[in-house]
């Protein structure tokens, strides 16, 4: 009779343990050393963000209109 034998790799261990001390110290720097913004901050920021939007939108709609409009006038000289 064959007898086999089922281990867990040691390498398999060695890699959970890895794992699982990345996990604790990601919460642990998330938790306590890293400074996140106030609601306030969060709020002026995203106000710039969405006003620096709406210009570059702008902004991009009228090259097109303008380039349209020049493209349009070069083609019916042809």
């Amino acid at each position: 009779m064959i007898w086999v034998r089922v281990l867990v790799p040691v390498q398999l261990i060695e890699q959970m343990s890895k794992l699982s001390e990345y996990v604790k110290s990601s919460y642990d720097e998330l938790v306590n050393k890293v400074s996140w913004p106030s609601w306030d901050d969060l709020q002026e920021s995203t106000i710039i963000v969405m006003i620096a939007a709406l210009i570059i939108a702008l902004l991009i709609g009228v090259i097109d209109i303008a380039s349209g409009f020049a493209l349009g006038s070069f083609y019916k000289l042809f």
